[in-house]
């Protein structure tokens, strides 16, 4: 696996702490949109399309975690130049699919509910397929965003399973605050989770843009490799707790060049103020779920 040009990979504690979070936050995403669908086929008389919903997900969380699989050995068996294209490409595309999916979802999450209710009331007149298509999709885009936002961690992790079980463990938490959620036991404000977790995405994409920009400056398809931007190697300790986190979790270099700096600040820049603009919505339409009476028709 492609090593950062650092002293060691970080502690097991912050790859599992990073790889969680992000586990937090996605398996709540979609685990709201799987009770959304649950719920609406229970109202709607349909218990037996629950077998297929459950089938769709099931396939888009393997999904998941076979994207994961590939990014974090797919390059153990390649030269170490070769792994550095293939990390440096990855990233880019990671960054490119995880920033889409988080300004769309800033700016549908005002009407998903409504949106998932319609479109699988179409799917269960067509049949079990379309059912279980609409689950895999639903759910299958969260995954994809989800494993591509791991090519941080699988980059630095040197090929430890850490990063996935930490992963793993963040959608449980989510699993289980979902059902807690839904059964009323406990209470979050969506609005202000969503908000500050998209956030921290936004800040946890910069640095793998940041991290494939200086991959392919390995390789030599971006120029600037010598022109560092600052050099704090002198003081910063990267073995210590503070230099564990920021590489583990946001890919922070104590000597960055300054193109691997300038598109850290343009990301972060562009990409936060819109992320922040598209959710400014005159009315809001069709609010979240409502928690008490959707968990009502799943355990009636």
């Amino acid at each position: 696996m492609i090593s950062l040009a650092a002293s060691g990979a970080p502690s097991v504690v912050t790859q599992m702490f990073g790889s969680g979070l992000i586990g937090v936050r996605e398996g709540l995403e979609s685990g709201i949109v799987v009770m959304i669908l649950i719920a609406f086929a229970v109202k709607s008389g349909r218990r037996e399309v629950l077998k297929w919903i459950w089938a769709g997900v099931a396939v888009a969380l393997a999904l998941m975690i076979g994207t994961f699989l590939i990014i974090q050995f797919g390059t153990s068996t390649v030269s170490s130049l070769a792994a550095e294209l293939i990390a440096g490409i990855a990233s880019i595309v990671a960054v490119v699919i995880v920033t889409f999916m988080v300004l769309w979802m800033r700016k549908a999450s005002a009407t998903i509910s409504g949106e998932l209710k319609s479109g699988l009331s179409t799917a269960m007149a067509a049949g079990p397929a379309a059912v279980m298509g609409l689950a895999f999709l639903a759910v299958g885009r969260e995954g994809l965003e989800t494993a591509l936002l791991m090519v941080g961690y699988a980059e630095s992790s040197s090929n430890g399973p850490w990063p996935l079980l930490g992963l793993l463990l963040g959608i449980l938490v989510a699993v289980v605050l979902t059902m807690l959620l839904y059964r009323g036991a406990v209470r979050i404000d969506f609005a202000r989770f969503f908000y500050y977790t998209g956030l921290f995405l936004i800040v946890v994409a910069a640095g793998i843009a940041s991290y494939g920009v200086h991959a392919l400056q390995v390789y030599g398809w971006f120029p600037g490799l010598d022109n560092i931007a600052f050099d704090i190697t002198s003081w910063y300790d990267q073995s210590a707790w503070y230099g564990e986190v920021l590489q583990g979790i946001f890919n922070f270099r104590p000597e960055p060049t300054w193109l691997q700096v300038v598109v850290w600040v343009a990301y972060v820049a562009i990409v936060g103020t819109l992320f922040v603009l598209r959710g400014r919505s005159p009315k809001r339409t069709d609010p979240a779920p409502s928690m008490k009476s959707d968990s009502e028709s799943v355990s009636s």
